[in-house]
């Protein structure tokens, strides 16, 4: 196999030192790293491997050295200039932000859900938006068998969706402060139904992300599908209630073992015995948690899950490095 070079662009960050992480626990077959961020982070030490990197102030010239693929976690501003840089010099930049997902000429992977769109690339590749990575890997293995028509999300988002500010609101407002350095509300004690910035159609850019990249990861423009997004006082991992109509009938436990055997996902589905998905089992870890899996009574054909994972982890750095695993076989 080839010798592979790798790059963190925002690599002091939540999201960039959770890469580092799961590239070492993964084992990723890497030569040699570089760890890039913005000038004042620049000389920050981080390590992976027990090896120690000196963060560099990224520029255009960053990628004017053998690298082979790029993991970007640093907005969709730094993402929108220097991706496209990255790519012209041969570098494959798998992406975090909300830049690219939407492109047509990107592919948006999951690589439990579409992989093979990893093989249309120009370059560049995204990341999906954690809500969604996590909702697609449990309803995938239904639409393939059941034809899903209709979606409902509803979520539950933790606080460190929201990077360092949303955990330091939390920690101070639990504290009896309110910083609101993240939110436009007090988190602690409050589920605030606003994640993003409202469009004019009412939903939020959060609530619109999940519906779009659902379709688009999916490759199923025609399905219906609404969303309301809400942060709660939660630190760590995002849960979600999800709520299908299928066209096709089902049997519960052949929903069940279905979803037993996809790949990404654990069953946790024991109400008897208070067995259901919980953020604080879910944090750390990079699998999707799928429990309370019930039939929608007032609908035909209709079926509820509950869906619990880490949003740092596989809602982003996790799918990140999967997909570079999937690369890398290409390479």
């Amino acid at each position: 196999m080839k010798k592979i070079n790798i790059a963190i662009v925002g690599a002091t960050g939540m999201v960039g030192r959770t890469f580092l992480k799961v590239l070492e626990e993964r084992d990723f077959p890497f030569y040699k790293l570089y760890a890039f961020a913005s000038a004042k982070s620049a000389g920050t030490k981080v390590k992976c491997k027990g090896i120690e990197y000196t963060v560099e102030e990224l520029k255009e010239d960053s990628f004017d050295r053998d690298i082979d693929i790029a993991l970007f976690s640093a907005g969709a501003d730094i993402s929108k200039k220097f991706a496209p840089i990255a790519a012209s010099k041969g570098v494959i930049v798998v992406d975090n932000s909300s830049a690219w997902r939407m492109d047509k000429d990107v592919p948006l992977v999951v690589p439990e859900v579409n992989p093979e769109d990893i093989k249309w690339h120009n370059g560049i590749i995204a990341n999906p938006n954690c809500s969604t990575i996590q909702a697609v890997v449990a309803v995938n293995p239904l639409h393939d068998k059941y034809k899903i028509k209709r979606i409902v999300y509803s979520t539950y988002q933790a606080v460190s969706g929201s990077g360092v500010k949303g955990v330091k609101d939390l920690e101070e407002g639990l504290k009896g402060n309110n910083l609101l350095k993240a939110y436009p509300h007090p988190i602690a004690n409050n589920c605030l139904p606003h994640i993003d910035v409202f469009f004019e159609n009412g939903y939020t850019k959060e609530e619109m992300k999940m519906i779009d990249e659902t379709k688009k990861i999916l490759g199923d423009y025609d399905l219906k599908i609404t969303a309301t997004t809400v942060r709660v006082p939660v630190f760590d991992c995002h849960s979600e209630s999800i709520n299908v109509e299928f066209e096709k009938p089902f049997e519960i436990e052949d929903v069940k073992k279905l979803l037993s055997d996809s790949p990404g996902i654990v069953l946790q589905d024991d109400p008897h015995n208070n067995v259901y998905p919980l953020a604080t089992n879910a944090k750390g870890t990079d699998l999707v948690y799928v429990g309370r899996i019930r039939r929608d009574f007032s609908i035909e054909n209709g079926l509820n899950l509950w869906v619990v994972a880490d949003n740092i982890r596989k809602g982003a750095a996790t799918n990140a490095v999967q997909i570079a695993e999937k690369l890398i076989q290409t390479l």
